[in-house]
């Protein structure tokens, strides 16, 4: 069973928590800030247990050195003002370092503590056990609140869970309570919209959702595969032609499990991706050669949104065109309003589907945006998460 927070005696404890405080930052300024808030309840509960709390997470691939554009300053600035208490901070080689585990060790107690970023220190993905052992010499206990990066068997994720008590906190446990009601047990009719590049990225999903799934919506660019596995023309579209034959296989799959498989009717099309480009709408499985489906085209949007209406669960992962690229952002755009609107219970997840809904001011609308990108998707294709396995692994002391 999952230890959570309340399992583990924190009050008044040194607890270290690997947050996923992984944001965008420009001109030393953060964007959008919402994985900071996803770590505030676990954070706020700390607090008013007392504890005294270190927090490490990643920001960026800095790839094991010191880069000076992903160094923990504007979160750590983010993080104080979000909190409303002062956030210790101090630009370091890494999370680990003599420096930095000096300025731990001065901590008062009740202060909160950010580690320079995890990924400076080349131990970190490699789960190098040193650098684990450092960073449990940081703290009585462990919570891994970073559901985004608990598909990593890494240092500050599965490692040092080895080493301390440890438990899931308040966001982990709420991302693994929901999707796994997904899987489990969802409310039917159960909806799912799938979008993306490439049908190599949703297999897994895909597979392991057949027969749960009342519905499922293919779009994006992984429509023109299955679209040209059924024998359809799709033009110039990306296809990905080693995986025909995966396409026909999860088609017959779904029929035989009673999953419906819905692709779009029709799409946007073009001949190159470009603001400002002649556009045209053909059916999906007769596009010219020459022209690109870009976006789910006006019939596959109403279709699709015919449908929403009489689900009571629904999973939208993945946008249905290019999204960054307007005009071929329209179809994400109707399904995101869609899916705020809808009376189920809804899910969202993946990076363009949830940066849809933080545009256009929807993010409160769904019942549960997802933090985790490759995280969730794991998890739905039925696969055991390291950050999640290690936890409650050391027994706390009697």
């Amino acid at each position: 069973m999952l230890p959570l927070l309340h399992d583990l005696e924190l009050s008044g404890a040194r607890v270290l928590v690997r947050a996923d405080l992984n944001v965008p930052v420009r001109d030393g300024v953060v964007g959008d800030d919402a994985r900071i808030r996803a770590a505030l309840p676990t954070l706020r509960e700390l607090i008013e247990r007392d504890a005294t709390i270190v927090v490490c997470s990643h920001l960026g691939r800095p790839k094991g050195v010191v880069d000076e554009t992903l160094r923990m300053t504007p979160v750590a600035e983010r993080l104080a003002e979000l909190l409303g208490v002062p956030v210790r901070y101090r630009p370091c080689d890494g999370p680990g370092d003599e420096a930095q585990a000096a300025f731990v060790h001065e901590a008062p107690a009740g202060s909160v503590t950010l580690l320079e970023n995890t990924r400076f220190d080349p131990g970190e993905t490699k789960n190098d056990p040193e650098l684990a052992a450092r960073l449990a010499r940081y703290a009585d206990a462990y919570v891994n609140d970073a559901f985004g990066a608990a598909h990593r068997a890494h240092a500050s994720t599965e490692g040092v869970a080895r080493l301390l008590p440890s438990c899931a906190g308040r966001l982990m446990e709420r991302e693994l309570e929901v999707l796994g009601r997904l899987v489990e047990a969802p409310s039917r009719p159960f909806l799912v919209i799938l979008g993306g590049a490439k049908v190599s990225d949703k297999i897994g999903v895909i597979e392991n959702l057949i027969g749960t799934v009342d519905e499922l919506f293919i779009g994006g660019a992984m429509a023109y595969t299955f679209l040209e596995a059924r024998g359809g023309s799709v033009g110039d579209s990306l296809v990905e032609d080693e995986k025909l034959e995966v396409a026909r296989d999860l088609a017959a799959r779904a029929e035989a499990a009673g999953t419906t498989l819905r692709l779009p009717i029709d799409s946007v099309c073009a001949r190159e991706v470009r603001e400002g480009t002649e556009t045209a709408v053909h059916p999906s499985d007769a596009i010219p050669d020459g022209w690109m489906g870009l976006d789910a085209g006006p019939e596959a949007i109403a279709a699709w949104m015919a449908a929403l209406p009489a689900a009571r669960t629904v999973l939208w992962n993945g946008p249905l065109g290019v999204f960054e690229v307007p005009p071929f952002d329209r179809g994400t755009r109707a399904i995101a309003e869609a899916v705020a609107a809808s009376d189920a219970v809804t899910v969202v997840g993946g990076g363009d589907s949830v940066a849809a809904l933080n545009a256009m001011g929807l993010a409160d609308r769904i019942d549960h945006v997802s933090t985790g990108g490759g995280a969730s998707l794991e998890f739905l294709e039925g696969k055991v998460l390291p950050g999640v396995a290690a936890l409650g692994t050391v027994r706390p002391a009697s």
